[in-house]
């Protein structure tokens, strides 16, 4: 595909659509911007200048068209501590470094590591992910004005009832304007996103940190930035993974990585806060329509055009219009399907969905939620394989030679019930261990095999191991602690 054509595709394929899902998007990201601002403890103009220039910038060097990045909840529990101790300057500071630790890891093809993230996770963080959105709007819900329930109600119908008389005009947007209009028309007494916080009246500015440049200053931004790099890394790969499926298309990660550190980079340099992907916004994007690139330079565009020249249409909006927003993403994020298959899928498969699914929503962190979901999903495989290996034996004619036929995958799962099945205390002459059908895999492997060959020598048997194949046979040249020359008998497969 030429570069023009790959132009055209991500960028003017789907015009109408993406630049009305990038309005939507653009109005939906000022409540969350403002919130995370809050959580990390800094300004709210920091938290939305963050949003306007990173989806401005990921638009031309993120891996995935249509996908939103701003400022994010998952970061911003990470810059507490350093906002608290050493101020904003060190956060400034913080986040271009956590952006050079992006392109690094976009260098070294770390994308790949997604590959290692069961489907059970990525549905366990999307349920997640759609509880905790749902939980972030509990407080526009309680101890609020009765006219709040009822332009939510409102807007909910209109979100879902529009799109089955005409999907020309995207249901959120026109949600939006109308209950903006119900509230100023009727003069109702309901929170609007002036309430919200102290909007930026300006451009946002260059400028670098000022911080001294000394080792102490490292040693302050180092532990910071890697966790900000590393969870900025996993919610954007979870979400462009997710965009890929509902999008039927696929995304490169590995320029992901390296566009959400130049994005970075830039937030910092023009006054923000680090972010990344938002699977909430991203969904919002792509329900409404969007499929390019253009989607998300606009979201960011006219998240600017709002906060500067329309910031006084921008602060009369309810906050219920933004509200039933969100409650509608998180409705259409929840798998609900996984509800159901509980009962059908494997054991292991719902129990990893679930544990992730406890993990993110009892410390509010993705992160942790992902992480115990991947250790859990090696651990179940781990488990399954090391079934999969089997030791029979039959003893010789003279009943003086028994030979152990080992069959599947010898590693550390497995490797101490292969060890296990060979008795080396048989009133016997000689053991012969023929691993023609078994691979070993690692070290914990090759000191099991250590380990039978030693015993039954310290017990007077004669031990010859054979049918190695050409890999394990090089584990046990380079590994084994048993002599040699037994190494180099197996390895011959005599």
């Amino acid at each position: 595909m030429t570069l023009s054509s790959t132009v055209r595709r991500d960028w003017f394929s789907n015009f109408r659509g993406d630049v009305l899902s990038g309005l939507v998007v653009a109005l939906a990201l000022i409540p969350e911007a403002i919130g995370f601002s809050v959580i990390a403890g800094v300004d709210p103009k920091i938290g939305l200048y963050a949003s306007v220039v990173i989806a401005c910038v990921i638009a031309f060097v993120g891996g995935r068209p249509a996908m939103i990045s701003a400022a994010t909840a998952a970061t911003a529990v990470v810059m507490v501590p350093l906002v608290r101790d050493h101020g904003v300057q060190y956060l400034f500071a913080a986040t271009i470094l956590m952006g050079l630790l992006q392109i690094v890891a976009g260098y070294m093809k770390l994308g790949r590591l997604m590959r290692f993230v069961s489907r059970s996770v990525i549905t366990g963080f999307v349920n997640a992910l759609a509880i905790l959105i749902f939980m972030a709007q509990l407080p526009q819900l309680v101890d609020v004005p009765l006219a709040t329930y009822g332009l939510i109600a409102l807007g909910l119908a209109i979100i879902y009832l529009l799109p089955r008389v005409t999907r020309a005009v995207p249901s959120p947007l026109v949600a939006i304007a109308v209950l903006t209009a119900v509230a100023v028309v009727f003069k109702l007494d309901v929170r609007t996103v002036a309430d919200l916080g102290e909007l930026p009246s300006a451009l946002p500015s260059f400028g670098l940190p000022q911080v001294p440049l000394t080792i102490e200053t490292m040693r302050i931004l180092l532990p910071v930035a890697l966790t900000l790099a590393a969870v900025g890394l996993l919610e954007s790969l979870l979400t462009a993974q997710i965009v890929d499926d509902m999008t039927d298309t696929s995304s490169d990660k590995n320029r992901e990585c390296k566009g959400q550190g130049v994005a970075n980079i830039a937030s910092a340099l023009f006054g923000g806060m680090g972010g990344c992907a938002m699977i909430g916004q991203s969904v919002i994007n792509v329900s409404s329509g969007a499929r390019g690139r253009l989607s998300t330079l606009v979201a960011g565009a006219f998240l600017l055009v709002l906060l500067v020249a329309l910031q006084d249409l921008l602060a009369i909006v309810p906050v219920a219009a933004l509200t039933a927003v969100m409650i509608m993403v998180s409705i259409n994020t929840f798998s609900w399907r996984s509800v159901l298959q509980l009962r059908s899928n494997p054991v292991p498969s719902s129990v990893v969905m679930l544990a992730t699914v406890a993990t993110v929503v009892a410390t509010h962190d993705l992160a942790k939620g992902v992480i115990v979901g991947v250790l859990l999903s090696g651990v179940f495989f781990a488990g399954k394989v090391s079934k999969l290996s089997r030791v029979s034996s039959g003893l010789s004619e003279d009943g003086r030679t028994r030979t152990y036929w080992v069959d599947g995958q010898v590693f550390f799962a497995s490797a101490g019930t292969f060890a296990d099945s060979i008795d080396v205390l048989e009133p016997i002459d000689r053991i012969l261990v023929d691993v023609t059908g078994a691979h070993f895999w690692d070290i914990s492997a090759i000191g099991a095999l250590d380990r039978v060959v030693m015993k039954a020598r310290r017990h007077g048997l004669d031990v010859e191991v054979v049918g190695l194949n050409d890999a394990s046979a090089t584990m046990v040249e380079r590994f084994a602690v048993h002599d040699k020359a037994g190494a180099e008998a197996g390895a011959g497969g005599h």
